[in-house]
């Protein structure tokens, strides 16, 4: 969202050029258990990017070219990951990821990892299922259209697994064995000229009669557990955190959403100027262009303008 008033208009119409942009939402928190049951994967937030040869989120090809004006503040907001569901008597969902903004681009938040014999929660890319000690299964949460994938639907049979999130790249899995489902994994990027993966789904938790909880999927995920807490999600990764597996008796809080992250890349002509309220790195100028990147733990939205 543009936030200033008009740029200067007096030598004529103002300057424009192209800026390219990853905007990764905060990933969902994992599910936390309680008891003979087990809790899904948080799923990763929502990934959109308009990197010439790369994809976007969802499978979708590089998103449009924005022109960007000189001399006018847009909006940054990088959104913070979701707590996992707390550890206590009765089991919890984890909560939704943060959005993350750049200008237009708006991102989801990755949905929530969902507590036993519950649906996954929507978002970004979508959360795992929870199972219970049942024959039915639950549905793992729908992911946003060119953001992410769906989560994983928990096993609803013995060892009882939950499902993983959703990545930015891939589904989050059903259990087919004796683990809990696998987080799906992120979308690599060489934004800032190494290539880094990002919004990978957490890992579905499991019963202790399985074997482990499900693996976190690349790109920041955390892993689910069996008879231990989910698994913390990586920060400014916007993976999704794992989710928790019970024992009799066990109280397992689920794994935190990491952190989202906005980069841009531009010409090395210009000069990026951020309000405060995040952190912001901008790299020496490579190959024509600087590539600034905005890092948050909580939610915070500050201003950059080019000049």
């Amino acid at each position: 969202m543009i936030l200033a008033a008009k740029a200067a208009t007096a030598t004529g119409a103002p300057a424009t050029f192209e800026v390219t942009y990853l905007v990764l939402a905060g990933g969902g928190g994992g599910g936390s258990d309680v008891g003979n049951v087990s809790a899904g994967g948080g799923g990763a937030g929502g990934y959109r990017a308009n990197v010439v040869g790369e994809n976007s989120g969802g499978g979708s090809a590089a998103e449009a070219t924005m022109n960007i004006t000189v001399n006018l503040a847009y909006t940054v907001t990088v959104g913070a990951g979701g707590p996992g569901g707390v550890g206590s008597s009765a089991s919890q969902n984890g909560t939704q990821g943060s959005n993350s903004v750049f200008n237009t681009i708006t991102s989801t938040g990755g949905g929530y990892g969902a507590k036993n014999a519950s649906n996954g929660g929507t978002g970004g890319s979508g959360g795992g299922a929870g199972d219970a000690a049942s024959g039915s299964a639950n549905t793992g949460g729908s992911g946003t259209a060119n953001q992410g994938y769906n989560g994983g639907n928990s096993r609803g049979a013995s060892p009882w697994g939950s499902g993983g999130g959703g990545g930015a790249a891939a589904v989050g899995q059903t259990p087919t064995g004796n683990n809990g489902g696998n987080g799906g994994n992120g979308v690599s990027s060489s934004i800032t000229g190494t290539a880094v993966t990002r919004g990978g789904g957490g890992g579905g938790g499991v019963f202790s009669t399985g074997t482990a909880g499900g693996t976190g999927g690349t790109g920041g995920g955390g892993n689910g557990s069996k008879q231990a807490a989910g698994v913390n999600a990586t920060a400014n990764l916007g993976g999704g955190g794992g989710g928790a597996g019970a024992t009799v008796g066990g109280f397992f809080a689920g794994g935190n959403g990491g952190s989202g992250v906005v980069i841009l890349k531009y010409p090395d002509t210009r000069t990026a100027t951020f309000s405060g309220g995040v952190t912001q790195t901008t790299a020496p100028p490579s190959g024509g262009f600087k590539v600034s990147t905005i890092t948050a733990t909580s939610t915070t939205s500050e201003t950059v303008t080019f000049s």
